[in-house]
């Protein structure tokens, strides 16, 4: 806000079933929010987190809930908690409230902190104008996309309450547009454009591109065919990494009586390589070879997957592997794939959300363009 108008701001919005990632047109780091709920309530703060990031403890109006007006503390601050609520296989992001009130959170908390906002002077809530790009799964796409956009746009309130740096702000999120494109295929446009949408790999965009999105709960593959999803050969798996990341807590709880109150617990650990836990009496134990034994099995799925989508479809040039199973299981994949060359980015988590972000900044430019035609050739008529 400047000088009390609205700056609609552009963003792209990974809402993952592990955690949502965002990142605002001109910021240099997205923002993540694991997907982690549970129920708010009066804390018993003895120090105030280090960053807002850490206690998202939030009131979420908006008429698109099911359960409005609640109290939640969301990503970090639910991670511990006992009540805590993860997205399971059955959920559906584009009807979920828990995805919803998660994105809000973070788009919130991006309007508060953004470098470009100005609060207007006796103004008590402040507000913030969205075009989002987002995206869904390719197996739900089809029937949900409209569902997921109904969703997103309109306006939206969030209050933060117990949040260090933002206690008691409260920010309404206007979403003036959802661009919601598919999984996977989004990453895609991310690797072959430059930031001004211009071309950049010439192989990605104008080949035929298969692409594993590995994400918690689903599975993509999408294929593109110069920058088009190709609609016989595209399709989605209903499973992810979250199964196996279950199996591993469970198998740990049994062996060791070491409980690991979420994946993103466990998650967290297995990016840091820190396999070594602390059991009850001063005791530790090494968790590696459970690790290994699930991430082996979830490697053998997803590299039979591959081989099976690139027999139906010889024309598939490449294979890209991406998203955050990717990252897990990159060294387990290559490891089972011997001659078989797949592709592996850097940062492959975030190539969908930077994806999202340059869609929507293609369709806006797309919209300015279309009007300024209509204003031209309404001046000649004239």
């Amino acid at each position: 806000m400047n000088g009390g108008t609205l700056v609609i701001k552009i963003a792209g919005i990974d809402v993952g079933n592990d955690s949502v990632k965002l990142v605002i047109d001109g910021a240099s780091e997205p923002i993540v929010v694991p997907s982690i709920l549970s129920p708010g309530y009066e804390r018993h703060i003895f120090q105030d987190e280090d960053s807002p990031l850490k206690a998202l403890d939030v009131r979420v109006y908006s008429p698109k809930l099911k359960k409005n007006n609640q109290r939640y503390f969301v990503g970090l601050l639910a991670m511990e908690d006992q009540d805590i609520s993860e997205l399971e296989e059955t959920d559906n992001k584009a009807t979920s409230d828990q995805a919803l009130i998660v994105a809000l959170t973070a788009l919130a908390y991006a309007g508060l902190t953004s470098q470009t906002y100005e609060p207007v002077e006796g103004q008590t809530t402040q507000a913030v104008e969205y075009i989002v790009g987002t995206g869904l799964p390719v197996r739900t796409y089809a029937g949900f996309h409209k569902t997921f956009e109904e969703r997103l746009v309109g306006e939206h309130e969030v209050t933060f309450l117990s949040t260090p740096k933002l206690r008691g702000r409260s920010i309404r999120v206007i979403i003036k547009r959802a661009v919601v494109s598919i999984e996977g295929a989004a990453a895609l446009f991310h690797m072959a454009t430059h930031d001004n949408l211009t071309v950049k790999n010439e192989e990605l965009y104008y080949g035929c591109i298969g692409i594993c999105e590995m994400g918690a709960l689903t599975t993509d593959f999408p294929v593109i065919k110069r920058m088009s999803i190709d609609n016989q050969f595209s399709t989605g798996e209903q499973f992810g990494l979250a199964g196996y990341l279950d199996n591993i807590i469970r198998d740990v709880e049994d062996q060791f009586g070491h409980r690991f109150p979420s994946r993103t617990k466990l998650i967290q650990r297995i990016k840091n390589r820190d396999y070594t836990i602390q059991r009850i009496g001063e005791g530790q134990a090494d968790i590696r070879p459970i690790v290994d034994n699930y991430f082996n099995r979830a490697a053998n799925k997803v590299l039979d997957l591959i081989l099976k989508r690139w027999k139906k479809n010889p024309d598939i040039q490449c294979f890209y592997v991406l998203g955050g199973g990717a990252s897990a299981l990159r060294e387990y994949i290559n490891e089972e794939a011997g001659s078989v060359r797949l592709r592996f980015v850097n940062d492959s988590e975030f190539q969908n959300v930077y994806g999202y972000l340059k869609l929507a900044k293609n369709k806006t430019n797309q919209s300015i363009a279309a009007a300024a035609t209509a204003v031209a050739a309404t001046t000649e008529q004239e």
